[in-house]
């Protein structure tokens, strides 16, 4: 089944999700809903984290452009190319291989390990939270992005810690997004200037993933809960809890639908996602997405120079495309121009160690 009818379709109403009683903003108007995970994988994106060898190559200071306009390049980038670091933000600190925590997918023996220290501006501590961008390309992958009447679709695997493992803070600790584009009109500016012109608008929806700490006032217990960026005024709202039994491996998906709707999901455990996993539809700050640039992560953490973010464990960040005719001749192009590259290189290396 491919897609379905959202339960409510009026805006404001009340569902319940997951023991919590939380409001939902739907579209007033009626769409159907992809599930991530459908249509063709595209294996040249995302990764599985099993190659040989891998490593994460960083190119310290980090980029801090959002906080200082600072983009301090060469970015960082993991050896096959597939996880970068983001302009914006810098990327986590601690990006490692390690065995994938039990339970975890059947043909998966590794993972990544993503944890960051020195979130912010580098060499500077704010002692606020900050957070750290792990990048999955998919435009600096394909040379595209994906219009959203392909109907794109992200999802990882992630590996939520005990309790006692998580940073001890209530608040954003992980979160899994992507990078749309749509365009809006706009104002011509100068003094004879009149009407208004076409520009690219970049947003990036998500879920965080929060925690609350026992240690914190007014909480029982330690548990979690998964936020949805945003609605349409572009705010955070809950939409799932997770109780500490709970914790452990998590699948989390967002899609786009050709009206520019993006569709969160989330379910425990590794199993492919449901309809039943459908936890959101939103327009996001208003916006009507036109285009898929690229799927990421953020690490939070406490910016003091010495408080370790959530161990948090990501496995097999996957883009999968439903009209997937264009995009994969994107591949085949991308494929055979990385195998030239490769024999020149080789072919390079050859002829260079025949004339020492």
């Amino acid at each position: 089944m491919k897609y379905f009818l959202p339960r409510c379709v009026v805006l404001g109403v009340a569902s319940f999700i997951s023991g919590g009683v939380y409001a939902l903003d739907y579209s007033s108007s009626i769409a159907m809903v992809p599930v991530p995970g459908n249509g063709a994988k595209i294996e040249f994106l995302g990764d599985t984290f099993e190659e040989d060898g891998w490593k994460f190559i960083h190119n310290h200071p980090k980029s801090s452009r959002e906080e200082d306009g600072r983009a301090r390049g060469p970015l960082a980038f993991s050896g096959n190319r597939r996880m970068l670091e983001g302009p914006e933000r810098g990327q986590p600190d601690l990006l490692e291989i390690v065995d994938t925590p039990p339970g975890g997918l059947p043909d998966s023996s590794r993972a990544l390990l993503v944890r960051t220290l020195h979130s912010g501006v580098p060499g500077t501590y704010s002692r606020t939270v900050q957070q750290d961008d792990l990048i999955c390309g998919i435009t600096t992958r394909l040379g595209s992005q994906i219009p959203v009447g392909e109907i794109p679709s992200c999802v990882v695997r992630i590996w939520l810690p005990p309790a006692e493992k998580w940073e001890n803070r209530s608040g954003p600790h992980f979160g899994i997004r992507v990078g749309v584009r749509t365009t809006k009109l706009e104002p011509n500016r100068g003094f004879f200037a009149s009407g208004s012109s076409s520009v690219t608008e970049p947003y990036w929806p998500g879920m965080w993933i929060h925690f609350r700490s026992e240690t914190s006032r007014g909480v029982e217990s330690d548990s979690a809960l998964i936020k949805v960026r945003g609605d349409r005024r572009g705010i955070d709202f809950p939409v799932k809890d997770i109780s500490a039994d709970q914790f452990g491996w998590w699948t989390l998906g967002m899609s786009l639908s050709p009206d520019g709707q993006v569709h969160y999901f989330a379910r425990q455990g590794i199993d492919d996602l449901r309809p039943e996993d459908h936890v959101t539809s939103q327009f996001p700050y208003g916006f009507r997405a036109e285009r898929l640039n690229s799927f990421f992560f953020n690490a939070c953490n406490l910016n003091d120079g010495v408080t370790w973010s959530t161990p948090f464990v990501i496995d097999d960040p996957s883009v999968h495309v439903e009209n997937s005719a264009r995009v994969m001749q994107l591949v085949e192009r991308r494929e055979a121009y990385e195998l030239r590259r490769q024999r020149k290189r080789s072919a390079y290396k050859s002829y260079k160690n025949s004339v020492r």
